[in-house]
């Protein structure tokens, strides 16, 4: 029996999608969540919708950026769902992407640690700006708040986590 040709082609691209996006979705989903776990859940539930809405995605240029904001949407709505903010538990660095820069000052788990500490609205955003790399105006759209709200966010967030990480490394004042 054969296949539409639409089929082969939904495959193709869905099985493209993985290969290609599969490690910065993960790294993605560890950053917010912490755990390899629920990194793990939390990639699948990505790619799950993803392939759910292939259909939506009108620049496959853009693929990365558009599975980048499923993942953050995922992730805000099982926020959502537990209703209270948690503790959330440490990640497994043993599975974190080997492609992540080595040199350097960071301590990747001590960063976690650091992050885990903000509230969940301040992380969010500044994993926006800086993992996903979208500017004040596209963080204000995506979530709905204000610009200014963006930026006061931010501007928290990394003045808290600058104090954790100064707190517990004084040597990184230098």
């Amino acid at each position: 029996m054969n296949r539409p040709v639409a089929t082969e082609s939904f495959q193709a691209l869905a099985t493209q999608l993985v290969a290609e996006h599969l490690k910065v979705v993960y790294a993605y989903a560890l950053r917010l969540t912490g755990s390899a776990h629920e990194a793990e859940d939390l990639t699948q539930e990505t790619f799950l919708r993803a392939c759910q809405h292939l259909h939506q995605l009108r620049q496959p240029q853009r693929a990365r950026v558009w599975l980048l904001a499923i993942v953050r949407n995922c992730y805000l709505q099982q926020c959502r769902l537990r209703s209270q903010e948690r503790e959330i538990p440490q990640a497994d660095w043993s599975q974190w992407p080997q492609e992540e820069p080595q040199e350097g000052p960071w301590d990747w788990e001590r960063l976690q640690e650091a992050l885990n500490e903000l509230p969940q609205g301040h992380r969010v955003v500044l994993l926006m700006y800086y993992f996903e790399q979208l500017s004040y105006c596209q963080i204000a759209q995506e979530l709905k708040i204000p610009v200014g709200t963006v930026m006061s966010r931010l501007s928290r967030a990394k003045a808290r986590l600058r104090k954790i990480l100064l707190q517990r490394d004084p040597a990184l004042a230098k």
